[in-house]
């Protein structure tokens, strides 16, 4: 668990077939900038590859960019190796091409935050600082 002092170390990574990670590189190095340690796994990573990178970096959050539409199939494995591994306190959140439909879905499955098209970097960022700040109070 991060402490006050400690940078949050996110993980950002692309899963599937997409390789398209122009998004995923720009919320990398804004995360960057904003004083967090990213670790970016590059494209075409499954979900075991995604988790065991997790798992060795111990990581406080896992970003998810998915642009294929394959969320509702890959995010559950992520989610369910999370679980395996005892990380179900990381901060778990996607990026991409998700419809509204599938938000509240993704929830439920234990995503912390869904964000689209054109959402400003400073917004994930303070997501993600708020979202760690909440896990800590617990």
């Amino acid at each position: 668990m991060t402490q006050e002092n400690e940078k949050i170390r996110v993980l950002v990574a692309k899963p599937g077939l997409d390789g398209h990670d122009r998004g995923a590189k720009v919320v990398a190095r804004a995360l960057r900038d904003a004083g967090m340690e990213v670790i970016y796994t590059g494209i075409r990573q499954t979900p075991q590859m995604i988790v065991q990178a997790a798992t060795q970096e111990d990581v406080d959050v896992v970003g998810i960019s998915i642009l294929s539409g394959a969320h509702m199939e890959i995010l559950p494995d992520i989610l369910n190796l999370l679980k395996e591994q005892d990380m179900e306190d990381v901060v778990t959140i996607v990026g991409g091409i998700v419809p509204d439909a599938d938000r509240k879905l993704l929830s439920d499955m234990g995503v912390s935050g869904v964000f689209g098209p054109g959402t400003s970097t400073a917004t994930i960022v303070e997501f993600i600082q708020d979202a760690i700040k909440n896990r800590a109070k617990r």
